[in-house]
């Protein structure tokens, strides 16, 4: 017999209408156990049909040896749930036996179903999805509409996420389109941006930028980010720095060439893989500010074999948000990157100057380097020597280019 209407099944019910929220597949789960529970039937499940059939996607069952199991099925025509949206069968069966058309169908016995309801699941298109049922062993009397009205509350929810689960897959094989045409045609590509000497006036080492010759054309981090999403972002991260690294061998050998790599990418081992062996003197590593780091004992461990082979650690975008401090005290980088954001304007602006000049001085007592970025302006320039910034990038001293255009400049004292 139905029982109470269990009040967190109602509360989940009313703020996922209320509110328009799209349950999730664990939420999902959870309200089609509770509606078997508050129906005291034995199996509640969610269909599909397709091809054909009625296979069915969620399944929630007293028995854990029930014959209904998700990914089974069977043809639509032995099936209740044809019969139920094209009307041969009522969508409320308190008794399958006082009902001619499910006593003469096989799938009655088989299954052993003494009660059933069950509605349509319709997308927002009007396109049937499959449906929702329950049954139960026993006749239940008690079965009624107002049940049945629950039931129609729940299909709703669940055609919300079966589209939003479309839309998601959708835009998975999209992007991963996208990126595999990106590494199979060659549109991936690097530029090197100067990184200036400012006391030399020689070019000490080059960042490596990845670039992306294809629609649509929006910012690399866009790209990136976007890897990340669908589980990509280490194959195209070795990808760009696989690329990067070919400079190596064109550049003088007192030039690094600076290269960015996620935490996930480091932790993985790939990276480790891709750089020993390599002139790993010549590599700086930049860990970008906003990536998230949750142990960064297993960082800085993962980190240990490339350090000792060479690599230099960089913490990039520093004084860009929050973490840039704890990326730097937890580290120990050999180089810090002032972030474009404390660089612009600080010949006029007496905060960042300050700020700047406790970073050199924090630099000077740890031994590390700094990079000024993003500098195009000299009197940016001048007071970040005053300063004793060592090194600079920006586009006053160069902007992003072909690594040819690099090798031409390293030669001259003014470069």
């Amino acid at each position: 017999m139905s029982a109470r209407l269990p009040s967190d099944l109602l509360t989940q019910l009313a703020e996922a209408v209320s509110d328009g929220l799209v349950p999730s597949q664990q939420t999902l789960s959870g309200i089609l156990q509770s509606i078997r529970h508050y129906l005291a039937m034995d199996v509640a499940f969610l269909s599909e049909f397709s091809g054909g059939r009625r296979v069915f996607r969620m399944v929630d069952a007293s028995d854990v040896s029930s014959p209904v199991e998700v990914g089974g099925g069977d043809p639509l025509e032995d099936t209740y749930c044809q019969r139920l949206v094209d009307g041969r069968m009522p969508q409320v069966l308190p008794d399958t036996s006082a009902n001619p058309e499910a006593s003469r169908l096989p799938i009655t016995r088989t299954l052993g179903i003494g009660s059933y309801i069950g509605v349509p699941v319709t997308l927002s298109d009007g396109s049937l999805y499959g449906t929702l049922c329950c049954f139960g062993g026993d006749a239940d009397a008690t079965l009624n509409e107002r049940d049945l009205g629950l039931l129609r509350v729940c299909a709703d929810l669940a055609a919300t996420h079966i589209e939003h689960e479309a839309i998601a897959i959708r835009k998975h094989r999209q992007i991963s389109n996208r990126i595999q045409e990106v590494l199979g045609s060659g549109l991936l590509s690097v530029v090197y941006q100067p990184i200036r000497d400012v006391a030399g006036k020689r070019i000490a080492g080059v960042e490596a930028l990845s670039r992306f010759a294809t629609e649509p054309l929006r910012a690399p981090d866009l790209w990136f980010h976007e890897a990340a999403e669908i589980g990509m972002s280490q194959t195209l991260e070795i990808a760009a720095i696989r690329l990067a690294l070919q400079a190596l061998p064109r550049l003088p050998e007192e030039v690094y060439v600076s290269i960015n790599a996620s935490p996930d990418l480091v932790l993985s081992g790939a990276l480790a893989a891709e750089l020993l062996g390599m002139p790993c003197e010549r590599i700086v590593l930049e860990i970008t500010e906003h990536a998230l780091v949750l142990r960064y004992e297993d960082l800085l461990a993962t980190l240990a074999p490339l350090r000792t082979a060479g690599v230099r650690i960089a913490v990039d975008d520093a004084g860009a948000g929050h973490s840039s401090l704890r990326h730097i005290l937890q580290l120990a980088p050999d180089i810090i990157k002032l972030d474009v954001s404390l660089v612009r304007h600080i010949d006029t602006d007496s905060a960042r100057r300050a700020l700047t000049a406790a970073l050199a001085e924090f630099a000077r007592e740890t031994g590390a380097k700094i990079v000024a970025e993003g500098i195009e302006t000299l009197g940016e320039l001048s007071t970040l020597i005053r300063i004793g910034i060592p090194l600079a990038q920006g586009f006053l001293l160069g902007a992003p280019m072909r690594i040819e255009d690099v090798v031409a400049r390293c030669g001259r004292m003014d470069a």
